[in-house]
């Protein structure tokens, strides 16, 4: 089973013709025959089925497909890594909350975008549940995201800073006239959920025992759009400290006298088995420093 071999074989199933797979592999047609012919007798099984309109994969053909496809770009790889003697190259696609994209990764990617030219950066913002599960079933190279420090099954973690959460209401909201709050103060309040789907609501949520029997949620999917549904005066919300800076600052947002009882973290994760690959090992180092000078400039 040669990886030429199995080139043809995607191929095929790419394009759903022999005569296609030869032009887009810049072949000729019995060359593609004789790779299918090759590979099948190596397996010792038929992978199409000739049909008078076209051709069928057979059932052994849909099972060889994904392992096919994963030797192909596995060996890509390799050779991408060999002829770049271990520099960062190729492409990395990122999830991140759109709050760490937004306040604190357009440095990383400037500097990344710099110092590694031959790394493409693409990047998504989504939540962290999301944004983990996939960096598990591969469709993600890695993650930045805000959560508690836990270990994570099948994922390598790394805290790059604390990220404190501060409660927010708009000017005019009754709550800012309290010297103190109490948790009732809070639940019976109508909560703007920022980032819908973020882990630090679910952990806010749990501590204080939110209930379908409290105050109703406004779920938003943009920080912006809930910080100005804020400071309109619909809610409170629970957001990262470095999303509100400016709006505490000049007043649009006031910063309620509640803290959460958890900590959460600013973190990088990746599947374990992606380790070793030279893009990923960089994004980890620049994330580090980008991230700790940004911290330093703001304390």
């Amino acid at each position: 089973m040669e990886t030429r071999q199995l080139l043809a074989f995607t191929t095929v199933v790419q394009t759903g013709s022999f005569t296609k797979a030869a032009a887009t592999l810049n072949c000729s047609q019995p060359t593609i025959t004789t790779r299918i012919k090759a590979l099948e007798e190596g397996l010792g099984v038929v992978l199409f089925r000739r049909l008078p309109r076209g051709i069928q994969m057979t059932s052994a053909g849909v099972e060889l497909l994904p392992f096919a496809r994963n030797i192909i770009n596995l060996t890509e790889k390799a050779r991408k890594a060999i002829t770049m003697n271990g520099e960062p190259h190729g492409k990395l696609i990122i999830g991140s909350a759109q709050s760490l994209t937004d306040y604190r990764l357009l440095p990383l990617i400037e500097y990344m975008c710099w110092r590694y030219p031959s790394v493409q950066l693409s990047l998504h913002s989504r939540n962290a549940l999301n944004n983990l599960n996939s960096v598990r079933d591969g469709q993600l190279d890695c993650a930045f995201f805000i959560g508690a420090i836990e270990p994570r099954e099948g994922l390598e973690t790394t805290v790059l800073c604390p990220e404190p959460l501060v409660m927010v209401a708009g000017p005019n909201h009754m709550l800012t006239q309290r010297q103190t709050l109490a948790e009732d103060d809070i639940t019976s309040s109508t909560l703007i959920r920022a980032e819908n789907g973020a882990s630090y609501h679910e952990l806010f949520e749990h501590s204080l025992g939110y209930d379908d029997t409290r105050a109703p949620v406004l779920e938003l999917d943009s920080v912006d759009a809930a910080k100005r549904a804020v400071a309109s005066g619909l809610g409170i919300a629970l957001m990262p400290e470095v999303t509100v800076s400016s709006e505490l600052a000049d007043g649009r947002l006031v910063r309620l006298p509640w803290s959460p009882t958890f900590r959460v973290y600013t973190q990088f994760g990746w599947r374990q088995d992606n380790s070793t690959n030279p893009a990923v090992t960089a994004l980890v180092s620049a994330a580090a420093q980008v991230v700790s000078d940004q911290v330093a400039s703001l304390t």
